[in-house]
């Protein structure tokens, strides 16, 4: 499997989302009637929009980046990583694209769940912070195959469009250690908000994007990166 996959080509991503504001009360009047809409369908009749204003941060439009961390193969066996975080959504977003725009306009993205969460939030988060989407990001216009973003949850769906597998079961089953092994991402919010822990987010990020990058090579049947072999730049 993915034997003609180059990963000097591939850049491996993360992103972690929070809500827009710590509470559902701080929301302008207007969104707090929008969000009551958004997600009637997804809240069960005992649940309130305010209640269920936590997991805000999955939709684009109440929710906002506060860390991307992105992985690059050095060599077949070293990984080096890289996080773009802060209270400053667009300055991060800023610089994430900055990134982007000094590499190969044909490089691979790579991310778990990546084309129904990572690639869409992006994009519209970018351009609701009045930001352009780098050229790899960018679908418009675009042939299927002129795409270059991988999805490890999509390959491992091998066609089965109704199943669903999360990047710690697939780490759990390929025996690669686990990235949740401090906080999963229904608790980024609280982390967020109420914790200041903006730090272990981005550790958590990190662990995700190399959690990818291993399980990449597991596709691929090649050994996993050690600890040993993975950089971390400022």
């Amino acid at each position: 499997m993915l034997d003609n996959l180059d990963l000097f080509k591939v850049l491996v991503l993360d992103i972690e989302t929070v809500p827009q504001y710590a509470t559902f009360n701080e929301l302008p009047d207007n969104l707090k009637k929008l969000w009551d809409l958004k997600t009637t369908y997804q809240r069960k009749n005992e649940i309130s929009a305010e209640e269920f204003y936590a997991r805000a941060g999955i939709w684009a439009e109440f929710g906002k980046v506060v860390c991307i961390s992105v992985g690059m193969f050095a060599t077949k066996k070293s990984l080096r990583v890289k996080s773009f975080y802060g209270h400053q959504e667009k300055d991060l977003l800023a610089s994430f694209a900055k990134l982007l725009k000094t590499l190969p306009t044909d490089l691979i993205l790579c991310a778990h769940n990546g084309k129904e969460f990572d690639y869409p939030y992006l994009c519209r988060r970018l351009l609701i912070n009045n930001l352009s989407i780098p050229s790899q990001l960018d679908m418009t216009n675009k042939k299927p195959w002129e795409i270059n973003h991988l999805d490890t949850l999509d390959l491992w769906k091998f066609g089965d469009y109704k199943n669903y597998t999360s990047l710690n079961l697939l780490a759990a089953i390929f025996d690669i250690p686990t990235p949740k092994d401090d906080i999963d991402g229904s608790m980024v919010g609280k982390v967020y908000w109420e914790n200041d822990g903006l730090e272990r987010i981005k550790t958590y990020c990190q662990k995700d994007v190399i959690t990818t990058a291993r399980l990449l090579q597991k596709f691929k049947g090649s050994p996993f990166l050690t600890d040993n072999n993975i950089t971390y730049a400022d």
